[in-house]
């Protein structure tokens, strides 16, 4: 599954940019296993994300979430789909490094805003204007994204096969 000097493929971005979706494909397309740091959170908690957030707060979630990517350390034939935030705790930007291929997908603006406000689960946009603060959000984490992804994709007008394909192909020629 892995390029030369990759044993995962880490997946970072922006909620709604495709990253579970993206991720299941990929893992699929080259036999290895997908793992949602979202979901190891749910599973470490025995509770839902939104349920964490009212509990306990972000920086409880994002305690958790740093637990959870550790956990990965070690392993190998992972596409690992992260939560948006991760990459804000800067004691996660080396261990994601460490996984593997680090990909950022991104979207425009407006696209993310089309898929983020079609559900009621995203805690951080439980918000007068959640519109705005998903601006700010964006705004405040591209630099993140940037400083730790080794490869990035706007998937504003991609479909996820698309994405996945072209991460599976940069796999397998080991461009990127």
């Amino acid at each position: 599954m892995s390029a030369p000097g990759y044993e995962n493929v880490v997946l970072v971005g922006f909620m709604g940019s495709g990253k579970s979706s993206v991720g299941r494909l990929i893992a699929r397309t080259l036999k290895g296993s997908f793992v949602d740091t979202d979901r190891l959170v749910v599973d470490q908690t025995g509770r839902e994300i939104p349920e964490i957030f009212a509990a306990e707060g972000e920086s409880f979630f994002r305690r958790e979430e740093s637990r959870a990517l550790r956990s990965l350390v070690g392993r190998s034939g992972l596409v690992v789909a992260t939560g948006g935030g991760i990459v804000t705790v800067a004691e996660n930007v080396p261990v994601l490094k460490k996984l593997g291929l680090v990909v950022w997908l991104k979207a425009s603006e407006e696209v993310i805003w089309e898929r983020v406000s079609r559900t009621r689960k995203r805690p951080l946009l439980q918000t007068e204007n959640p519109r705005e603060t998903m601006r700010a959000l964006l705004v405040k984490r591209n630099r993140f994204y940037e400083g730790v992804a080794e490869m990035e994709i706007d998937t504003t007008l991609m479909t996820h096969a698309e994405v996945a394909e072209r991460i599976c192909g940069a796999m397998r020629k080991a461009e990127f």
